[in-house]
């Protein structure tokens, strides 16, 4: 068997299941897993919707550990998937598990979505991630500043971001309010009963 062969098997490992998977992160991440990371199964379904071509840029809004962008990294190897996370380490934790997978095409930021331009990516999975904001239990860990006021702020912030998109951007929400959606982006398709949809700007 070649070297080439041997790694990609055991890169195929950690994707066999999601507990699998989560052994790429401490046991203080892999507690989180249930309530703050995108399955497997719905990464991958959401993947396949948001790379119509090759050589795509997806943008995942809130990345947290890079659950997502490491399994649209290694089920679509000619595109290119992106993080940003304002919480440093877990952008540390996403990153250590891209060098142990051993995959290039996933890339992880460190920063406040506000801050970056939305015009260097394609297409865009968002999992509600500001949701914590509005919550006083399961959060991820009391490292960032929580408010309502904040959560009223990233909800505009990422509203104005998306409106400004071209048309055919294709976007992908994960428990979140439709109205929290430019009017746009025409819903074409709902999963897991309404709450994974997928939308494109017309």
């Amino acid at each position: 068997m070649s070297p080439a062969t041997n790694s990609l098997l055991r890169m195929s490992a950690w994707f066999k299941s999601d507990e699998q998977f989560h052994h790429l992160y401490p046991l203080s991440m892999q507690q989180l897993a249930k309530r703050h990371w995108t399955s497997l199964v719905v990464a991958e379904m959401v993947v396949e919707f948001l790379t119509p071509s090759k050589g795509t840029r997806v943008l995942d809004i809130g990345s947290g550990v890079g659950k997502f962008c490491l399994t649209g990294a290694y089920h679509k190897p000619s595109s290119h998937f992106y993080g940003i996370e304002q919480r440093k380490d877990l952008v540390a934790h996403a990153d250590t598990a891209r060098q142990i997978v051993g995959l290039d095409n996933a890339h992880f930021l460190h920063g406040n979505f506000t801050q970056l331009d939305f015009s260097q990516y394609d297409h865009f999975y968002f999992y509600n991630s500001f949701y914590e904001h509005l919550v006083d239990t399961d959060k991820i860990d009391e490292n960032i500043t929580f408010s309502e006021s904040l959560y009223n702020y990233y909800t505009r912030s990422l509203y104005k971001k998306l409106e400004q998109l071209p048309a055919g951007t294709r976007l992908a929400t994960f428990h979140t309010l439709e109205d929290r959606v430019p009017p746009g982006y025409y819903l074409v398709e709902t999963h897991i009963g309404t709450l994974l949809k997928y939308w494109i700007k017309t």
